[in-house]
Order: structure tokens, then sequence, then C-alpha cells
């Protein structure tokens, strides 16, 4: 059985609906965590999370500012980091259809981004969704 208490975490696109969904199953399953690290380029989304999941009541949780398309920013955030949780994505497709390259630089350049910059600092599993 999987256990994150005592793991540090990061989630890309961690201010989305999966990604606050997961930080609160993580939260309510490990709460030993050591760390959790929500990633967005998504300053509202992160403050408004952060009222919902206080640094001061869970001790473990870090807002990080940042975009999978950026690949130096990715090695810093990753630096210590044991697993990742890769939810960054555009998954609306008719925003995706009007708007193809910034899908294909998101879902596409980002996820190998998000690889690159794990194996880069020696992170131990992704899980890509």
């Amino acid at each position: 059985m999987l256990d994150l208490n005592h793991k540090s975490i990061l989630i890309t696109g961690g201010t989305g609906s999966l990604g606050q969904q997961l930080t609160k199953t993580i939260l309510e399953r490990w709460p030993l965590v050591k760390r959790l690290v929500i990633l967005s380029r998504d300053e509202q989304k992160q403050f408004q999370m952060n009222q919902e999941f206080p640094e001061t009541k869970y001790a473990a949780m870090r807002y990080f500012i940042g975009d999978v398309r950026d690949y130096d920013r990715l090695v810093r955030a990753f630096e210590g980091i044991e697993y990742v949780i890769h939810a960054a994505a555009m998954k609306h497709v008719h925003i995706a259809e009007y708007n193809p390259i910034e899908c294909v630089k998101t879902n596409v350049l980002g996820a190998e981004n998000v690889i690159n910059a794990a194996m880069a600092t020696g992170v131990k599993h992704v899980v890509a969704l």
C-alpha cells in the first residue's frame, strides 16, 4: 500500500479542481506528509487555496508559482521532491482547438519538461494524469 507520510510531493496544476481534490485527499490520508508543494501559474488561485489549506494549519503546505512550460522553474521546484503528480494541462477541448499551439506548449512540451526536470533532480516517482 502506498504511504506518503514523511514524503515530499509536488502537484503541477495544483490549483485546478483535480489538484485541489488531490491536496485534500493527501492531507486526510497521510497527515504526516513531509511537504506538499502546489505548483501553479495562477497567483489568485494559489491565494484562494491557501485560505482553505493554510500553512499555519497544514505545516507541509507550500505554494510555488511556476509553469510546466518553464523547465528551469521546474528544476527549482523539484529540488528535494520525491513524488510529482503531473496534473497541469489544457483540458477544455474547445479552448485547445482555438489555441492549438498553446495546448501543445502546455500538454506536450510541458509534460516533456516535467519528465526531464524530474530526471535531472532525482525525483523518484512521477504520476502523469
